[in-house]
């Protein structure tokens, strides 16, 4: 163990898959993690059965204390947490915090950021990188203030994005090197060896949260720009139209367009075809049923084309 982190603890908060890695790696580094704080066990599936976040299960696979608050300013929550007398709080993946909590430990709080900040600031900067074609993206941790992804950068590790990517690829490669960061980030502010990073305003971008209507296919964009859009919204939640969900797409040389959306096959592929081009559509889930390649689908095609409806 090192000297600088003897004596010293943290209460770590997180809720997702991409969240345990970081947690994994600090507890690999030794590095005390007196509570975890994660979401509470929600109801899911037909039986309704109470699932537990990634994080919990994880946690508890290291005996480590876990809080579930409904609510993040409940007093019983604060004062249980305050008890703790963590010297920091780390944050990955987790919900906004209020200034109560993000305020109270001495050395303060900070937060692993899937973009290089001050770059996609928002709920989904993984998703976005992709959707909008950039070739490199990283993470950043930074200190919580009042504002959302504002704070002070501490440190930034940057990634190239591959061409075939998902954004599950991106979240995937993401993780180990988030996990680094967290740990060399919680040896710096411990030790007090790192030089804060303000923000430039004026360079933000902004990754908002996915939703309804920018899920669905955007018809105006190019063909790269429609294959983008669907990659980044690969595996979760999906681009979809009609009834169907299309998770992974490529760009083609077939040069084919239509005033109306439809899906068609040719030599054993399936294509989308639409007013501004073609693309070709490798992964697709019709309502109701399992996700299938493009190939698998089209053996299923009575016609040889599909009219898209919305």
């Amino acid at each position: 163990m090192s000297s600088e982190i003897l004596g010293k603890s943290i209460v770590y908060m997180g809720t997702p898959e991409f969240a345990v890695a970081p947690l994994k790696a600090l507890i690999e580094a030794n590095i005390t993690v007196a509570a975890v704080v994660t979401v509470a066990d929600k109801p899911a599936g037909r039986g309704r059965k109470l699932n537990e976040s990634a994080v919990k299960k994880a946690a508890l696979a290291h005996d480590i204390p876990v809080l579930q608050p409904v609510s993040l300013k409940d007093e019983s929550f604060l004062n249980e947490l305050a008890a703790i007398k963590a010297d920091l709080f780390v944050v990955v993946a987790f919900r906004m915090l209020p200034e109560a909590v993000w305020n109270m430990p001495p050395l303060g709080t900070f937060n692993l950021h899937g973009s290089l900040l001050p770059a996609y600031r928002g709920a989904a900067p993984i998703n976005w990188a992709i959707i909008n074609g950039e070739s490199k993206t990283g993470v950043t941790t930074f200190f919580l203030d009042k504002n959302i992804d504002t704070g002070s950068i501490i440190y930034q590790s940057e990634l190239g994005i591959q061409k075939n990517w998902t954004a599950g690829d991106l979240h995937d490669a993401m993780m180990p090197i988030g996990a680094t960061l967290v740990v060399e980030t919680v040896h710096a502010i411990i030790s007090g060896q790192f030089t804060l990073q303000p923000q430039k305003s004026n360079l933000a971008t902004h990754a908002p949260k996915l939703n309804k209507i920018n899920c669905l296919l955007d018809f105006s964009k190019s063909p790269v720009e429609l294959v983008n859009q669907i990659k980044g919204l690969s595996p979760f939640p999906g681009a979809y139209f009609g009834e169907y969900k299309f998770l992974n797409a490529s760009t083609t040389t077939i040069e084919l367009s239509c005033s109306s959306p439809l899906l068609y096959r040719l030599k054993g592929s399936l294509f989308l075809k639409y007013a501004n081009g073609t693309i070709e559509i490798t992964a697709i889930k019709p309502n109701g049923k399992r996700q299938m390649s493009g190939k698998d689908f089209v053996n299923g095609m009575q016609t040889e084309e599909l009219q898209l409806f919305s």
